[in-house]
């Protein structure tokens, strides 16, 4: 199999990570966001770094895909 055999798995884990973060930015916007804005962007920040590092290691391919 090559690569291509996880496009389905892209897409899937994409769209969960992609939900988990609006949720996440959401909730800091919206919750802390009303007390310090600053925070509540570094907190997103730092929130889509994690989660980005998430999707990396779910994949294990950190070099990325060779199209």
């Amino acid at each position: 199999m090559n690569d291509a055999a996880n496009g389905l798995a892209l897409i899937f884990y994409g769209a969960l990570l992609s939900i988990a973060a609006a949720v996440w930015w959401g909730v800091l916007i919206g919750w802390v966001g009303r007390w310090n804005l600053a925070v509540a962007f570094l907190g997103g920040t730092v929130g889509s770094g994690v989660l980005l590092w998430i999707f990396v290691a779910v994949l294990q391919v950190p070099q990325g895909y060779r199209c």
